[in-house]
């Protein structure tokens, strides 16, 4: 492989990780675009409430295409910024299988990716892939 090419190079489970995160923000994306049509269609109880919750899952989209953004591109701290996602998915995930409005379906469709993210993250090719050589750019 030449150095140009190497540039360009990415290896697959850091791809895999990059899609999976591409996945999670659609879905986050989805979800604001739901809340933000109930917020407009139905009066919610509390109006501040909804808004909060809104800017938060927005902040939370914006957060996951910018670590996929970066996993693309083999920066350093994706690794730390997906693992973070990943344990945040996995609370919620534990979240839904228990309580009243229980949803085992649901906690299963978000345990199982996060697991898959966190492997993958912290996975020997992802990591060489996504650490700077400190002796080059001294």
């Amino acid at each position: 492989m030449s150095a140009a090419s190497d540039v360009h190079w990415r290896p697959p489970l850091l791809v895999a990780l990059a899609v999976l995160l591409f996945l999670e923000a659609l879905l986050v994306a989805g979800a604001a675009v739901w809340l933000l049509v109930e917020l407009l269609t139905v009066t919610p109880e509390s109006f501040t409430t909804a808004v909060a919750i809104l800017v938060l899952v927005v902040i939370a989209a914006i957060w996951v295409v910018a670590t996929a953004i970066g996993a693309l591109r083999a920066q350093n701290w994706t690794r730390a910024s997906a693992v973070t996602i990943q344990i945040l998915q996995v609370a919620v995930a534990v979240g839904s299988f228990q309580g009243l409005y229980a949803r085992p379906d649901l906690g299963w469709a978000l345990l199982v990716p996060a697991l898959v993210g966190i492997v993958l993250a912290v996975s020997p090719q992802v990591v060489k892939a996504t650490t700077r050589n400190t002796v080059q750019h001294e």
